[in-house]
């Protein structure tokens, strides 16, 4: 079983999922904007995946010039998954966030600093004792700009690591696919399930990106 959890599906084994969406909440519990839009006009979206999206969403919509976050899924196959779908390993997709920002708050390149110093991105198919797929860390840009900048980040952060004598970045950068909102319960948990479970951690190595240093 925790075989199949941590191997990825093929199109023949992945499980069939639903033509139509998961419902979903309106507003987001904490900003109270919109989750699926209309977004302000000039303002940016960035999706990652870090472990278990409780804890990753909040750490996010704590940021300033986060307009609104959301939780779902992505980088799989199964279309508009449930979320005891993708803890088979049956999917492909690995838990994200999704985060609307204002660029002019903050930049792409602070999103990336919370993303790598807020998780451990060298545990391939896992987050601490959360296993499996769903687990991996990722970036999925937008743009070509994003995948530039996070990849430049990438290798800014795997020479930090390695001066801290820490392994290999296993952290998937890929072009976002579909992105599949998770169940209504799930967004805003921990503002909903203040004690809720959160098992994000980082390595305790600072990013060298971001907040206006070049990587």
């Amino acid at each position: 079983m925790l075989s199949q959890k941590t191997q990825m599906p093929t199109a023949e084994t992945a499980l069939p999922g639903r033509a139509e969406p998961l419902p979903t909440d309106e507003l987001h519990f904490v900003s109270g904007n919109p989750l699926k839009g209309p977004y302000p006009e000039g303002f940016e979206t960035a999706v990652f995946g870090m472990g278990c999206f409780w804890g990753v969403e909040r750490i996010f919509w704590q940021l300033p010039g986060a307009w609104v976050t959301a939780v779902g899924y992505s980088g799989g196959i199964t279309p508009n998954p449930t979320y005891e779908e993708t803890c088979t390993g049956r999917t492909g997709h690995t838990e994200v966030v999704k985060v609307v920002f204002d660029p002019k708050v903050i930049s792409y390149g602070d999103l990336l600093k919370a993303f790598w110093e807020n998780h451990d991105p060298t545990q391939g198919m896992r987050q601490g004792n959360d296993i499996g797929t769903t687990y991996r860390s990722a970036i999925y840009y937008l743009n070509d700009d994003q995948r530039t900048e996070a990849e430049r980040s990438r290798d800014a952060y795997q020479a930090a690591l390695a001066k801290a004598r820490r392994g290999e970045i296993t952290t998937e950068i890929e072009a976002l696919g579909p992105f599949y909102y998770a169940e209504d319960y799930h967004q805003g948990y921990l503002a909903k399930n203040p004690s809720g479970y959160c098992g994000i951690g980082g390595t305790g190595v600072v990013c060298p990106i971001g907040v206006g240093v070049e990587a």
